[in-house]
């Protein structure tokens, strides 16, 4: 089975991107043949800064590394050095409903908030996601519960293209955990972690300092009554049941059931040392990867080299299935 997934690498990364997406990452490495990508070209869709940009992408390059991310067990590498995405993201246009793209969620709440040009790519954006994903016909794409829109899309792509020109595409199938795939702002409940949406203090870096995350989870907003109980007008203290179960690998009912009558405050408190705890190797072993910039370079070369090798050959195959360019001659 060969997985795939990419990441943006905008921003800094949080608790959300780290349960949601990269964890599945690590363990996608003894499942199947995991394919992993930052996606630098999906950055370019809204404004940004080039040297920024390249500096977002050596940092999460050291800590996808860090969170476990193995070259010698999967392949990691940066969207823009393989040139097969683009090549195909133009021709999967051909089987692209406009309709479709209209409706994409993510392009109406980007591009409400956007105050100059609002770009053609962020309307294409999840072309080229599609795009990502089908040059290496992968199986299966672990997303945040956020992508399944973008993953039904990508999918409804490859089925019309099998339609008109053949069985040419994988058709993927999402992968979300069923616990921790949407962690949310711990000062905004109702609203999903985000690193450009979210306040300092509703967001848990993968990089704070223990100090820090503990005392943001003390001050988390929390509910009416003292019950450490999952429920609809409990969306502070249900997040936070969520975070402890994935943490421990349990149930979030048996988190209910070793807090049962002890309230807010010691929950709180428990809580933000076993996220400090969690994410301590990590912030560790990300020091030691990041100063070195060459070994983090080579790791995407040598990623792009194995990743085009795959690309190139999908993308052969669609441009033959169009009759784009010359037909490829007989062996």
């Amino acid at each position: 089975m060969r997985i795939f997934s990419g990441i943006q690498p905008t921003g800094r990364k949080h608790l959300g991107n780290y349960m949601g997406a990269i964890r599945q990452y690590v363990e996608g490495q003894d499942r199947g043949e995991g394919i992993f990508c930052i996606v630098d070209l999906h950055a370019t869709t809204v404004p940004y800064n080039p040297a920024a940009l390249r500096t977002s992408v050596l940092d999460t390059t050291a800590m996808l590394l860090a969170a476990g991310l193995d070259p010698d067990r999967c392949v990691l590498f940066r969207q823009g050095d393989v040139p097969e995405h683009t090549e195909l993201t133009w021709l999967l246009c051909a089987v692209t409903a406009h309709g479709d793209l209209n409706r994409m969620h993510q392009f109406k709440d980007k591009s409400a908030r956007q105050r100059e040009l609002v770009s053609a790519g962020l309307f294409l954006y999840p072309v080229l996601q599609a795009a990502d994903v089908l040059a290496y016909r992968a199986h299966e794409v672990p997303v945040g519960a956020d992508q399944r829109q973008h993953i039904e899309l990508m999918r409804d792509i490859a089925i019309r293209f099998n339609e008109r020109f053949g069985e040419t595409l994988v058709v993927p199938e999402h992968r979300i955990p069923e616990v921790g795939a949407r962690i949310m702002d711990l000062q905004e409940p109702e609203r999903k972690m985000s690193t450009s949406g979210s306040s300092e203090q509703g967001t848990i870096y993968a990089l704070d300092e223990p100090r820090a995350v503990v005392k943001k989870l003390r001050s988390a907003v929390t509910d009416s009554g003292r019950d450490v109980v999952r429920a609809p007008d409990k969306p502070g203290i249900s997040n936070l049941i969520e975070v402890l179960a994935v943490i421990r690998g349990i149930d979030s009912g048996e988190v209910e059931r070793e807090f049962d009558g002890v309230g807010y405050g010691p929950f709180k408190q428990a809580v933000g040392e076993a996220v400090a705890g969690y994410l301590a190797p990590l912030r560790e072993r990300y020091g030691e990867l990041r100063g070195d910039e060459a070994a983090l370079e080579a790791v995407l070369a040598r990623g792009s080299q194995q990743a085009a090798a795959i690309a190139r050959e999908t993308v052969a195959d669609v441009r033959e299935r169009m009759g784009v360019g010359p037909p490829r001659r007989s062996p």
